[in-house]
């Protein structure tokens, strides 16, 4: 079976040849299971190599096993977190992060994405008092639902807004790779080196079949955290499987390659849509996700030339999204099929 490479998702996309060898390769002879494995230790190692040696590192099963097992591990039920209303845990977990911690989710109006420490300030309210949940922890995306990227400077005013408050910065990094390709810069500089103290590390986005890393910058608060992944139902038995693929993108660049590749294909479908007619971008495009209005009555004519997901059909907002493997055949197909449908 074949199927057509699509602009709905990167999560659409297949695995990369060079992560699923690394699969067949571990799959030989027994270790021990849940993480106590030399794979495991070897691709803990390659992250420790980006984020700084100190980092504590721990592979879950997806993107909202680790927002909320890493949530989990510094919030209490009377607790929040001050997130942008846009933000993944907000609206694409079906309230896992309120279900499983017991605390709240502050959301944020953002025009693009993103926390400002301005935007944070105005959340920070009622504390210490009884009758209000507390302000414990602030979210940030990276690259945000939006496709845009924070710098490493709006990460640290961010960071150090947090901390004079006393809360800690979590960041949900399901595309991290596609920030630190854009801003071209190493991970530790838009995570730990920048304040972050919780990072939820993407990998499925980025080419490998299952897997996410909690990421943190001090050890001592992962004391606790191997109880709340096993309470989380996040611990792999068989964690070699994950902990390979990590491996296969981070002992190199391919991690670098190929969100720098999504990124250019995502740049250049934003420059040739914006030359059909009707068609105007309503984001800046600093990652691998493409904002537009598309009239209403060519959406779903262009869904068929190939699958996207309409934003919001209040105001004909679309998204278009490359990944690792999407070519500029199917950039330039896919243009093609807008003119001719909005000439």
């Amino acid at each position: 079976m074949s199927a057509a490479r699509t602009f709905a998702s990167d999560n659409n996309a297949g695995v990369h040849p060079a992560v699923m060898d690394a699969i067949v390769a571990a799959n030989a002879g027994h270790v021990h299971a849940y993480g106590d494995d030399p794979y495991t230790a070897e691709a803990v190692g390659h992250l420790r190599r980006h984020l700084g040696e100190q980092a504590a590192v721990y592979f879950v099963f997806n993107g909202t096993g680790a927002n909320v097992s890493g949530l989990s591990a510094v919030m209490r039920s009377f607790e929040a977190c001050i997130c942008p209303e846009t933000a993944h845990i907000n609206m694409d977990e079906c309230g896992a992060v309120e279900r499983l911690t017991g605390g709240r989710l502050l959301t944020v109006p953002t025009p693009d994405g993103k926390l400002t420490p301005e935007l944070v300030e105005a959340r920070i309210w009622g504390v210490g008092v009884e009758h209000h949940s507390q302000p414990r922890v602030v979210s940030i995306t990276q690259a945000t639902e939006y496709g845009t990227v924070y710098t490493p400077d709006e990460v640290r005013v961010i960071a150090r807004t947090a901390h004079a408050h006393e809360l800690k910065l979590h960041m949900d990094g399901a595309r991290i790779a596609n920030a630190a390709a854009s801003l071209g810069c190493d991970l530790r500089d838009i995570t730990f080196g920048a304040g972050v103290d919780i990072l939820s590390l993407g990998g499925t986005k980025n080419g490998i079949l299952m897997g996410e890393a909690v990421v943190f910058a001090d050890p001592a608060m992962a004391r606790d955290f191997s109880y709340v992944r096993k309470q989380s139902m996040q611990l792999a038995s068989k964690m070699r499987f994950t902990a390979v693929q990590f491996t296969a993108l981070f002992e190199g660049d391919l991690w670098l390659r190929n969100a720098r590749h999504a990124n250019e294909m995502a740049a250049l479908l934003a420059e040739r849509m914006a030359e059909v007619p009707g068609i105007r971008l309503l984001q800046r495009v600093q990652a691998n996700e493409v904002f537009a209005y598309v009239p209403a009555e060519h959406v779903a004519a262009l869904q068929a030339v190939a699958d996207f997901y309409v934003w919001d059909e209040r105001t004909s907002a679309v998204r278009w999204v490359t990944s690792w493997d999407t070519t500029q055949a199917d950039v330039e197909r896919f243009v093609a099929a807008a003119l001719t449908l909005l000439s």
